[in-house]
């Protein structure tokens, strides 16, 4: 993992390196509490956001649903398709929410403690019954039953994603998606990568669900 605390000359100079990059080549980014910026090719912390760099690599409403945009998290695939169809969610929403959450690091930490591929709060996992936050299976397992909880409890996907986000007590208390930034950005990025892996998902040939070793 490499973090770059950067000012605006370097951050100058990142821009220009990034021009003679492969055109797939990714940056993240994010900005600590003392508003120091760190970029990374690499994130392992779910505070790192992709962050484009040169102006042909802003995310458009196309580009957002191609697959090259996609997080590539493939290695969890069987994963995400056994407890997809245990809990009855799509595999595809499964995934986006997952890259949404911490973009396939299954050691990440938020900066308010939640854990694993799915980010789940202490008290959360605890409720789910999940021991090892950071063992994928049963990350993944409890965050795509909690999943199931807040479609069946509200019915609607934007809510239920808006629920796993902000809690589903301040969906009932707004009676939709709250008016949060970071709530509202969650929404739309699941919903860009949920029709993306889904058109991944269409397109492969069903596989044995096996568990991972």
């Amino acid at each position: 993992m490499r973090r770059y605390p950067i000012g605006f000359a370097a951050l100058g100079l990142l821009l220009l390196i990034g021009g003679v990059q492969q055109a797939d080549a990714s940056v993240y980014r994010y900005v600590d509490d003392r508003g120091v910026v760190h970029f990374t090719d690499r994130p392992r912390d779910a505070r790192y956001e992709w962050h484009p760099t040169s102006p042909e690599s802003v995310p458009t409403e196309a580009t957002r649903r191609s697959d090259r945009k996609l997080p590539v998290g493939d290695q969890y695939d069987r994963l995400i398709l056994r407890s997809a169809r245990d809990h009855r969610v799509e595999p595809a929403l499964v995934k986006a929410v997952i890259a949404a959450e911490s973009n396939f690091v299954s050691t990440a930490v938020s900066r308010v403690g939640a854990q694993g591929l799915m980010q789940l709060m202490p008290g959360t996992a605890r409720y789910l019954g999940v021991r090892n936050p950071f063992h994928p299976g049963q990350n993944v397992d409890g965050g795509t039953r909690y999943l199931r909880e807040m479609l069946d409890r509200f019915g609607d996907l934007k809510h239920a994603l808006a629920a796993y986000n902000a809690g589903p007590e301040a969906v009932a208390r707004y009676q939709g998606v709250p008016p949060y930034p970071e709530t509202l950005d969650y929404v739309t990025r699941v919903l860009n990568y949920y029709r993306g892996y889904n058109a991944q998902f269409r397109r492969r040939a069903p596989q044995a669900v096996r568990p991972p070793r």
